[in-house]
């Protein structure tokens, strides 16, 4: 049966909260198979994953390559971990092909592979190139005359990529309002805090000037999540849409928030049952601090 964006789908704050938090632990069991992985990167998009995949994208797992369905670029493709989990989840494949994470012979690997993994629209590696890919993908729909969305999921530090704002700029010119990118605003790149490695605020303004409708809000806080992509304008001619996430990298282990340590890592033993365990109690309320 076909997805379709607004009914359907189960679209609780609780169980938007529930495949959060599921993905989090998901990120959790997979890097221990792996023997490392990428925790902090992807437990800030957690939320903003399962507003899009249980809340909101049009999709069919059972027909992956349907003409109409929307498309979904991970540009911020080592965040894959958490994004393999739900998938599965959705029914594009079993969750037990999870379970070789990473080892020879599987298709499942730090970054996703569009070839070998139904449900993937782009073998991301490199950072930067998502948002040209995705501009391509909105060209394309409209060329055809298939009316999905294309959402574009990037990185703050990899605004720092020049090729980021010539396809900024490319979408604000050819007026692709069906191109909706949205930034995991999570405050640090592998480098460091974004701001003293190479500032990319006020992204706003920044964004509005290439001719982009711009919506800032709290990327852990689902209501606020549901209701901006609700909000969101149909593919047509118009101005692209832009949500600035605002997050906290490693949320939901209170030791990884906002730490350089946890970009990659593995945890072994006692750590890593704390942290399976502080996960399974639920986000607890954290004021946001600024980079």
């Amino acid at each position: 049966m076909t997805a379709e964006r607004d009914d359907r789908r189960n679209l609780s704050v609780e169980h938007l909260a529930d495949r959060a938090k599921f993905v989090r632990l998901e990120t959790l069991r997979l890097t221990r198979i792996a023997g490392a992985g990428h925790y902090s990167s992807t437990f800030s998009c957690a939320e903003l994953f399962a507003a899009l995949y249980y809340g909101h994208l049009r999709l069919d797992p059972q027909n992956p390559s349907w003409p109409d369905r929307d498309r979904f670029i991970l540009s911020k493709g080592h965040a894959a971990i958490g994004l393999y989990p739900i998938l599965a989840d959705l029914g594009f494949y079993p969750p037990s092909k999870l379970d070789d994470f990473t080892r020879l012979g599987s298709a499942f690997g730090d970054h996703p592979d569009m070839k070998k993994i139904p449900g993937i629209d782009f073998s991301s590696g490199s950072l930067g190139h998502g948002l040209s890919v995705a501009l391509g993908m909105a060209l394309a729909g409209r060329v055809t005359g298939h009316g999905y969305r294309t959402y574009c999921m990037l990185g703050d530090g990899e605004l720092n990529e020049g090729q980021i704002w010539e396809a900024a700029m490319a979408a604000g010119h050819y007026k692709l309002q069906g191109l909706v990118a949205i930034i995991d605003r999570n405050q640090l790149s592998i480098d460091g805090p974004t701001e003293k490695v190479m500032s990319v605020e006020p992204i706003d303004e920044r964004f509005r000037a290439f001719g982009w409708e711009v919506h800032r809000i709290d990327g852990h806080d689902l209501p606020a999540i549901m209701e901006t992509l609700g909000a969101l304008k149909p593919a047509g001619h118009g101005t692209p849409q832009m949500i600035v996430a605002d997050t906290i990298k490693g949320r939901g282990v209170k030791y990884m928030e906002l730490s350089l340590d946890w970009h990659v890592g593995n945890l072994v033993g006692q750590d890593y049952d704390d942290a399976w365990s502080e996960i399974e109690k639920g986000l607890q309320p954290r004021e946001r601090e600024d980079a």
